[in-house]
C-alpha cells in the first residue's frame, strides 16, 4: 500500500463532523475530482470518480448522514494494467443535486441562470475547522505524497489556475510555503520540504501517517549524519596519508642528494622520525621529540624540508 493511500484511508475514518465541515470537505472533493453532467432536458447530475474504496464509503456515508442524499454507486474495472476497481458516485436530479451544488459552492445561480464557481467560496473556509476540512477534502480528491523514504513531495492536482491559487493561499495561511506550477492541462499545488509536509498532515488530521513520516525523517537524518562523518573522516585520512607520502619522498630525495646530516638539527630530527614513522600524525611526531614540539611546529619543519626538496627538483 502506497504512503498516499495510507494517508487517505486514515483521514476517511474521520466522519464525526458538523454539516458545515462536511460541506467544506465535500466542496473540495467535488471541485477537484468531480464532473458536472447536463441531461437532455436540462437536468443536472454530478459524478465523482475514484479508485479508492475508502473514499467511496466516506462519500456515501457523509452524503447520507449529513445531506440525506442516497447516491448511486457504479463499480467498473480500470483500463490500466492493474485492472483496479473504479467507483463512480453519482448524484442525480432526483436527489436534489442543484441544492447540494449551490450549498457547497459549485454552482452559482443569478436570475435563474446557473454558472460554475471556480474559486473557493469564503463561506466554505470561514473558521479554522472549515479550513482544515476543506484542505482534507482537496487531498482526498486530488492529493498525493511520494514515498518519504525516497523523497519529500506532496501535491494537489487541480484543473483550474484560479482554484489552484486559492488552494495554495489557503494552505499558506498555516505558515506553509506551497507553490503552484502547470503540468500539461493541470495546475499543481506542491510542497517539497519534509517538515512542512509533516505540518500539513497535522492540519488534515493524518496523525498516524505523521508519526510514520517523522520516524522515517529521523532515520534518514541519522543516516545522512553518519555518512557525512564517514566522508569527513575518510577525506581527512586521505589528506594525512597523501601528505605523509609526499614528505617521505622529499626526505628521501634530500637524503640522496646531500644526506640528512647536512640539514639543521631541528629539521634532521623531524626528517628521521618521519622516515621511521610514516603513519604517525604530526601531533604524535611532535611528542617523540625532545623537547616536545606542537603540531604546528612539526608542520612548519616539514614544510621547510619540502621546500628544500622542491629546490632540488627544480635543478633536476
Amino acid at each position: 500500500m502506497s504512503f498516499s493511500l495510507k494517508v487517505k484511508n486514515e483521514i476517511c475514518r474521520y466522519t464525526d463532523m458538523s454539516r458545515e465541515e462536511a460541506a467544506a470537505e465535500l466542496s473540495a472533493i467535488m471541485k477537484v475530482s468531480g464532473t458536472l453532467l447536463l441531461g437532455r432536458i436540462k437536468e443536472f447530475s454530478f459524478k465523482i470518480i475514484t479508485e479508492n474504496a475508502a473514499i467511496t464509503r466516506f462519500l456515501f456515508k457523509v452524503l447520507k448522514n449529513k445531506f440525506n442524499i442516497h447516491t448511486k454507486i457504479l463499480v467498473k474495472k480500470s483500463n490500466s494494467l492493474k485492472k483496479n476497481n473504479v467507483y463512480e458516485i453519482i448524484i442525480t436530479e432526483d436527489e436534489n443535486v442543484k441544492s447540494l451544488l449551490k450549498e457547497v459552492g459549485i454552482l452559482k445561480e443569478e436570475e435563474n441562470i446557473f454558472s460554475l464557481d471556480y474559486s473557493i467560496p469564503k463561506n466554505m473556509v470561514e473558521t479554522d475547522s472549515l479550513k482544515r476540512a476543506y484542505i482534507r477534502g482537496a487531498f482526498l480528491g486530488g492529493g498525493s505524497i511520494s514515498n518519504p523514504e525516497k523523497t519529500y513531495h506532496l501535491e494537489f492536482v487541480t484543473h483550474n489556475e484560479v482554484y489552484a491559487g486559492d488552494l495554495s493561499h489557503l494552505i499558506n495561511e498555516y505558515g506553509l510555503n506551497s507553490k503552484v506550477i502547470q503540468r500539461k492541462n493541470s495546475f499543481i499545488v506542491y510542497i517539497k520540504e519534509g517538515e512542512q509536509i509533516v505540518d500539513l498532515l497535522s492540519i488534515i488530521g493524518a496523525y498516524s501517517a505523521l508519526l510514520n513520516l517523522e520516524n522515517i525523517r529521523i532515520v534518514k537524518e541519522m543516516r545522512n549524519n553518519v555518512n557525512r562523518l564517514v566522508n569527513c573522516e575518510t577525506a581527512n585520512l586521505s589528506k594525512t596519508v597523501n601528505a605523509s607520502v609526499r614528505q617521505v619522498e622529499s626526505i628521501k630525495l634530500i637524503q640522496k642528494k646531500i644526506g640528512l646530516n647536512r640539514l639543521p638539527k631541528n629539521l634532521r630530527e623531524v626528517a628521521e622520525l618521519r622516515l621511521n614513522y610514516p603513519d604517525e600524525s604530526l601531533k604524535e611526531l611532535g611528542e617523540m621529540l625532545d623537547p616536545k614540539v606542537g603540531k604546528s611546529g612539526v608542520n612548519h619543519r616539514l614544510r621547510r624540508i619540502e621546500k628544500i626538496a622542491g629546490e632540488f627538483r627544480k635543478e633536476r
